[in-house]
């Protein structure tokens, strides 16, 4: 283990489920079906190509923006300010890859910024040695270029990277960087082929702790 590359919404923080609120408060306004079904597509990847996939969903004339907008004000009028809820484990495994001088990174779908507010908020910056937004990478997850990136930025080679991600994109972006991905579920629990591509499937980031610890 060289170096650890971290997902960001549902492996750090609880954000998959609170942001699927915020969007079916919103579908309820419009009248949208199957909302939830569409949602778990855009898990794992860039804003862009959430909005192609809620248009594939519900037509090239839905108002994506205006949609986004809506839930987005919803979701930070409840969630900003350090109240988004953290997975558990998330603390102790970032204090044991410090106090073992293992490089870290957070490689996210999510725009840079914003990961960097959310971890501020919440006290996990000066955790991480490299941030990477989705804005990055030329191609989102399932591709691997996120995850390149953030090896590069920290100088290690891709076979020494442990991923830690909850999505089937990030675990397919991950295997196809040749890295080490280990899945700790959050809103979808993997198939046997997501199964075969992980190193591990760990259903907390305590027991990934205790994994790290035992095979790192």
């Amino acid at each position: 283990m060289k170096a650890v590359i971290f997902d960001m919404d549902g492996v750090i923080f609880d954000s998959e489920r609170c942001t699927l609120l915020s969007w079916q408060v919103i579908a309820d306004r419009y009248g949208l079906l199957n909302l939830e079904e569409n949602y778990n597509k855009c898990i794992g990847v860039t804003r862009e190509v959430t909005e192609q996939i809620m248009k594939d969903a519900y037509g090239e004339d839905f108002p994506y923006e205006r949609f986004a907008k809506e839930a987005s004000v919803w979701y930070h009028e409840r969630y900003d300010g350090g109240r988004l809820p953290m997975k558990p484990g998330v603390r102790e495994l970032l204090s044991y890859l410090k106090e073992q001088g293992v490089p870290t990174a957070l490689a996210s779908s999510t725009r840079e910024e914003r990961v960097r507010q959310y971890l501020r908020d919440a006290g996990l910056l000066p955790y991480f040695q490299a941030i990477i937004g989705g804005e990055s990478a030329k191609r989102s997850k399932p591709a691997p270029d996120i995850f390149l990136i953030a090896a590069e930025a920290l100088g290690a080679e891709p076979a020494g990277c442990v991923v830690i991600e909850d999505s089937y994109n990030g675990i397919r972006a991950a295997h196809a960087a040749g890295m080490r991905p280990i899945m700790v579920p959050d809103m979808l629990d993997p198939d046997e082929t997501i199964k075969a591509m992980c190193e591990t499937v760990k259903p907390t980031l305590l027991d990934v702790l205790s994994y790290l610890k035992e095979n790192g």
